[in-house]
């Protein structure tokens, strides 16, 4: 069983080494975190888009709802094939485009960058390998910080991409009360590992099918959390906004099936516990994640110093789970078939 032997994967290692990595990422590079928040307050963008693939976007999806949500600009995700495939006469100058990778490799999230960066936008790359062709193609790259990398599934540079998104916020919204809680993150990130999950290894270990769901903030940890069962446990997971559940999704809710949810902080909590209580109602095998003043939560959801970070230390908390869930379900976490590390695409 698993419980009973020492977990040796790197995916285990690395998601647990997360902690350290971000707190050098939070001494490096500061100031010109400040001087890109400077320049982006003195002359805001027309547009915004993201540029990523795979866990990076995910990634991305929490820097836009951060921007969207403290600065009121809208965000958008650039689908990159009208760059990369359709050659589309995009009108960019004046916008901001932000690209989040880990290896900085991938022809369609470098491609764009560079068509933006020529036709005046402003570009910025939050990257893991600062020497990658995405750093030397943005106008800004700030790297992750994150180390070298070497399980397939990515763990803490995919906690270090969530960082550097909220880094930029913070200094972009010039706020000292979000800065002081990312400084805090180190501390809070290693507690989070230590949060006991295994009631979702239990409840999932013969598991092929699963609904992960989240809202507001916390519906881009329900997209990565999905990922990773697909990846690292071979579970047929998918990710649904606690408002679109009911817009079909719950058409194949019937007796245990395994629905786990996020009700992180926020205005969207109340609805995803009424949620919660709704589809146990309705026979689901519900795995509510939530802080630990929720009575009604079967996982404690760790939580940071302000409630718009505790996705950060949420999927911490995950990492390690899926994990040792893969190790119950005799899968290699590292090597998930079919798949490699650095992914090209155009």
């Amino acid at each position: 069983m698993w419980k009973e032997k020492r977990l040796t994967s790197l995916m285990l290692k690395e998601a647990r080494s997360a902690a350290d990595y971000v707190a050098v990422q939070l001494t490096r590079d500061q100031d010109r975190y400040a001087a890109l928040g400077a320049q982006l307050r003195a002359a805001p963008p027309a547009s915004i888009v993201t540029v990523a693939r795979g866990s990076s976007d995910h990634a991305a999806a929490y820097c836009a709802y951060l921007i969207m949500a403290r600065l009121g600009r809208i965000v958008a995700s650039l689908p990159m094939s009208l760059v990369t495939l359709n050659r589309a006469p995009l009108q960019v100058r004046d916008a901001l485009a932000i690209a989040i990778s880990q290896s900085g490799q991938s022809p369609d999230v470098v491609e764009p960058i560079r068509y933006f960066q020529a036709q005046g936008a402003s570009t910025v790359a939050l990257v893991n390998q600062a020497d990658s062709p995405l750093a030397a193609a943005a106008q800004w790259s700030l790297p992750l910080h994150a180390g070298v990398e070497a399980s397939v599934a990515a763990t803490k540079s995919f906690i270090a991409s969530l960082v550097a998104g909220a880094s930029l916020t913070a200094h972009w919204q010039d706020d000292a009360a979000l800065l002081d809680a990312l400084a805090q993150l180190p501390q809070a990130l290693r507690a989070a590992c230590e949060c006991d999950w295994s009631a979702a290894v239990e409840a999932l270990v013969t598991a092929n099918r699963l609904m992960i769901v989240g809202r507001g903030i916390g519906f881009p940890l329900a997209l990565e959390a999905a990922l990773k069962c697909k990846e690292t446990c071979a579970i047929q997971a998918e990710a649904f906004s606690g408002a679109e559940i009911k817009h079909g999704p719950m058409a194949l809710i019937e007796d245990g099936y395994p629905l786990l949810m996020f009700a992180t902080r926020g205005p969207s909590q109340a609805g995803m516990l009424e949620l919660a209580a709704e589809m146990r109602a309705r026979g689901a095998r519900v795995l509510l994640a939530a802080p630990e003043d929720v009575i009604e939560r079967d996982l404690t959801l760790p939580v940071a110093a302000t409630p718009d970070l505790d996705p950060i230390v949420a999927i911490q908390a995950f990492y390690v789970m899926a994990a040792q869930l893969s190790a119950a379900r005799g899968m290699d976490a590292d090597r998930p078939r079919h798949l490699n590390k650095v992914t090209k695409t155009n």
